[in-house]
């Protein structure tokens, strides 16, 4: 916004020459507007947390929409503080959603059983079926597994089904009535075959041979949404729409969506890693690498996912089930201890100390050991998990080497899954970062940097995530004119003179992260054994 006076931005928004970007995080669902220049201009975001119900991870429906309105009404409000206008209209829009998981509708578009999260590992029987007839790897998250375990646990609302879709194409249909899904995120219901751009047929047609004895009324194809490309117009807002999203009655029907995506592919956008030989890291709940391969890899490994760039273009995902949930309980419990000692703080405030401390410790956390497992772990084997914190008595325990413990057990997990992908013998031009983690200045990168030995850079406005990068897809939808590529467009319009801040790895913290991984590795049996007896 350099140079933007305050009657120009005014008149942008009243005008619509602006992008709403709106993502269902695991912890926080995030509305970012973009002004002209593709900087954010207003954010509004509302705080939520899955439960744990019946053994599964969820959140009920009541709580998406109340979400969604909630974050909406908190950007209309900073809209209105800002700029002292009401918002009535957007430029473009765009949803996106955690990927995966399993959400299931009726003819009536009645949902069906409770939505069953990427963070569950409840699919264990049905994703190694699908693995070996597909000879694909097919994680268990991903909704064609939550769809063949239902079969296999012969639950009765599979014979009622009609639709399938994931969070960010359930909340588009509901404010555009189109059931349409972006490329990348349906790459985690079902694999994509790539010169096609739509669900692989070879592997359509053996799961419908698979389950075609069970007497149900639908193929494969009923229940998917259909894909479309990044660019692709994908509807525009219905009256219902508006209203659900506005129930306020501001908001006026009409504006324009790109296809929704998941939270990986917007991501990609918002670190401009779309490009062939470019990656990106994503910190939140959980953690994960997107890297867009020149081609197919030589063997199939469990570690990774094989899904596409919101373009279509093959990406392998290192997805980890834990993230920063766990940092963030230990920075809840520290923010706690200040409070008692009569010290309150910001919680930007409490991190910021945090992180930076960790930066004085020991290269190898001064030989603690710390799992950020609050759920199972597939990279590692675990379909449960338990967070814990290990040391010996001759370790070295203090602030510093107890925060650098847990950054490194951020990425312990992720850097397993990494060093397949060099293995295989896949480079990188660049590797982006992005997410919370990542606000505190110099910190995340470093620990990131030091755990891939990779050089990493972070943008100036990392922390906004994919709310930003599904707002550059709404731009991208409205005004591509069909010859300029996804990554061109970022390229020159987005990301043309935007600065980074590059993090270049250090041998210290290399090898510092390198013992603590060893240990790591080698005290999978302490976690096991918790996880058994606890």
């Amino acid at each position: 916004m350099i140079g933007t006076t305050l009657a120009e931005l005014q008149a942008a928004i009243r005008d619509g020459r602006t992008a709403l970007g709106i993502e269902f995080g695991s912890t926080r669902i995030k509305a970012v507007l973009s002004g002209p220049d593709h900087t954010p201009i207003a954010v509004g975001a509302y705080d939520w947390e899955n439960q744990f119900v019946d053994r599964v991870w969820t959140y009920s429906d009541e709580a998406i929409w109340a979400g969604l309105q909630d974050c909406y009404a908190a950007l209309a409000a900073d809209v209105s503080q800002r700029y002292d206008l009401e918002l009535e209209t957007v430029g473009a829009l765009g949803i996106s959603a955690m990927m995966h998981g399993y959400l299931a509708f009726d003819t009536d578009d009645n949902l069906l059983v409770g939505f069953r999260t990427w963070r569950n590992t409840i699919t264990e029987q049905a994703s190694a079926e699908l693995t070996g007839l597909f000879g694909h790897n097919i994680p268990q998250r991903w909704s064609i597994a939550h769809l063949y375990q239902a079969i296999l646990n012969g639950e009765e609302h599979v014979e009622q089904l009609a639709h399938l879709t994931t969070l960010a194409g359930y909340v588009h249909h509901r404010l555009t009535g189109r059931r349409v899904l972006g490329v990348g995120d349906a790459s985690g219901m079902f694999p994509i075959d790539v010169a096609t751009g739509s669900y692989d047929a070879t592997m359509t047609s053996r799961f419908n041979a698979l389950v075609g004895g069970r007497g149900f009324g639908w193929k494969l194809a009923d229940l998917l949404p259909e894909v479309l490309p990044a660019g692709a117009s994908a509807g525009s807002l219905t009256e219902d729409g508006a209203r659900l999203l506005d129930p306020s009655g501001k908001l006026r029907p009409g504006v324009g969506f790109c296809p929704p995506e998941g939270d990986a592919g917007t991501g990609m956008v918002a670190t401009n890693s779309v490009a062939k030989r470019t990656g990106n890291v994503s910190a939140g709940t959980s953690i994960f690498a997107m890297v867009v391969l020149e081609g197919p890899l030589a063997r199939q490994h469990s570690e990774l996912d094989l899904v596409t760039t919101p373009a279509g273009d093959l990406v392998a995902m290192v997805h980890c089930n834990n993230g920063a949930s766990e940092l963030n309980a230990w920075a809840g419990l520290f923010a706690e201890f200040a409070a008692a000692l009569g010290a309150e703080a910001e919680t930007a405030t409490v991190f910021e100390t945090l992180f930076n401390a960790a930066l004085a410790g020991d290269a190898d956390a001064g030989g603690l050991l710390a799992y950020n497992y609050l759920s199972g772990e597939h990279i590692t084997g675990f379909s449960e998990g338990r967070p814990l914190f290990v040391r010996t008595p001759d370790s070295s325990f203090n602030l510093a080497n107890f925060i650098r413990a847990q950054l490194f057990a951020a990425f312990a997990s992720l850097s397993i899954g990494m060093r397949v992908l060099t293995d295989e013998g896949v480079s990188l031009d660049s590797l982006y970062a992005h997410g919370g983690l990542f606000k505190t200045k110099g910190v995340g990168a470093r620990i990131l940097a030091a755990a891939l030995n990779t050089p990493v850079s972070v943008g100036e406005i990392a922390g906004e995530g994919g709310a930003w990068g599904i707002a550059f897809l709404a731009e991208y939808a409205r005004d591509h004119d069909g010859h300029t590529s996804l990554d061109q467009y970022l390229n020159t319009e987005v990301f043309a003179t935007a600065p980074l801040d590059t993090v270049q790895p250090e041998p210290g913290d290399v090898a510092g992260f390198a013992a603590f991984a060893e240990r790591f590795v080698v005290g999978l049996a302490i976690e096991r054994a918790a996880v058994e007896h606890c």
